[in-house]
């Protein structure tokens, strides 16, 4: 009797929203900058990029950060979902990625106070930066790297709240009506506008959207509501970073740590199940993991409490996996899923390797950001894994070549 071990749960089927996945390994959002100056996705190669990643049938891909209209964004080349030519490009990746038996959600963000004053001002003189409050992001001029303007926003009035609940809406229906997407995930993270109505750091509002625990909420259901009914609760997502301490960009330096955020977003999920129980997933970022970088978190820092809560609805989970702890994460917990950044951009065939226990290519990181680029270079030029049998006659034997293509790395395995 021949007894076949299980697989583990990563690499088992699973129904997420109307989609159903056979592994349950997920690209993650990354902003890559490879946009037009209208802010498109460039045609051809983002298309190229996403379909490469869409390798495996069944996989789910989370496009990038995507701004839902001019006056919400304030970073050049962070593409948009406004404007016919941004919807034509969107729309030519969806198909490829569909082609290849896959499925994709849009991440939607509005900036806030994060934005660039400059950036918004070369769209519209007339576009200011707005916030939850009037706290300005702190920055600080030590850094070559791309950075925060630390302008200090206009806390949006009630009607301009409506305005952009709104705003999200429309940028939900483009996505998934206009533009062929499966769903879109809410940016609640990372200190975009969403984000900054929960926190106490960015929020010094005293109505009904600033103060207690309930009303730094409002404004976050609000947008879920308005894009789940707009869209459909299974096609819609929501991604939050309870333990977000920094932008990724300057350590501890946004204002937004809470002491405590356990009650905060507890409050959040319980709502969520209650309000929303066919939301398509929830989407957690690991608290070892800042925007961009790795960090060392404390050991009372852990989302357990979002896994118990949570589960078994589907639950993504990203911050810095590795195979082994991304198969135990997923074991340990029903429902969890693992999203992959910078190990997916460097392997566009990351589920495959996975699977099978194939090394990966290292990822440069100088080639992330590279603004309006259409070169592919670390983009569209990462190597797939290739293996090959081929029978060499003078030998007598089989041998398994076994590579990545523009590798020189050769196996030879008899066979015979």
């Amino acid at each position: 009797m021949t007894v076949t071990a299980q697989k583990p749960s990563l690499f088992q089927s699973l129904q997420v929203g109307s989609m159903h996945l056979t592994h349950r390994i997920v690209l993650a959002p990354l902003t890559r900058f490879r946009t037009t100056i209208s802010q498109a996705p460039i045609p051809g190669l983002v298309k190229e990029y996403y379909s490469q990643r869409a390798s495996t049938p069944g996989t789910l891909l989370i496009a990038e950060a995507t701004v839902i209209s001019p006056q919400a964004g304030g970073f050049a080349h962070v593409p948009g979902i406004w404007s016919d030519e941004q919807i034509q490009g969107w729309t030519e990746v969806t198909d490829a990625i569909h082609a290849k038996g896959c499925y994709v959600f849009l991440q939607i963000v509005a900036l806030g106070r994060g934005a660039n004053l400059e950036a918004l001002h070369a769209y519209n003189p007339s576009f200011e930066v707005i916030g939850a409050g009037d706290i300005p992001e702190p920055v600080e001029e030590t850094t070559d790297e791309p950075q925060f303007a630390g302008t200090t926003p206009r806390p949006l009035t009630k009607a301009e709240i409506d305005d952009y609940i709104n705003m999200f809406t429309e940028a939900a229906t483009n996505a998934v009506y206009k533009a062929g997407f499966d769903g879109v995930e809410i940016h609640g993270a990372n200190g975009h506008l969403v984000e900054q109505f929960l926190r106490e750091g960015s929020n010094n509002r005293s109505d009904e959207y600033g103060g207690s625990i309930e009303n730094r909420a409002r404004f976050l259901f609000k947008v879920v509501e308005g894009v789940s009914k707009a869209i459909g609760e299974e096609k819609t997502s929501l991604r939050i970073t309870p333990w977000l301490v920094d932008r990724g960009l300057i350590e501890t330096m946004t204002g937004l740590k809470m002491k405590d955020p356990i009650p905060t977003f507890s409050y959040v999920i319980t709502e969520l199940k209650k309000r929303f129980s066919n939301l398509a997933y929830l989407h957690v970022v690991e608290p070892r993991v800042s925007i961009i970088d790795d960090r060392d978190a404390s050991v009372m820092e852990s989302n357990a409490f979002i896994k118990a809560l949570w589960s078994p609805r589907p639950l993504i989970l990203a911050g810095g996996f590795l195979r082994d702890d991304a198969i135990r994460a997923a074991a340990d917990t029903e429902g969890v899923l693992i999203a992959f950044g910078r190990r997916f951009i460097a392997n566009p065939d990351l589920p495959h390797r996975l699977m099978n226990n194939i090394p990966l290519n290292h990822y440069d990181r100088s080639t992330f950001y590279l603004m309006g680029d259409a070169s592919g270079r670390g983009y569209t030029d990462y190597p797939f894994f290739r293996a090959e049998i081929q029978y060499i006659p003078p030998l007598g034997i089989y041998v398994h070549l076994a590579a990545s293509f523009r590798s020189s790395s050769i196996s030879v395995i008899r066979l015979t």
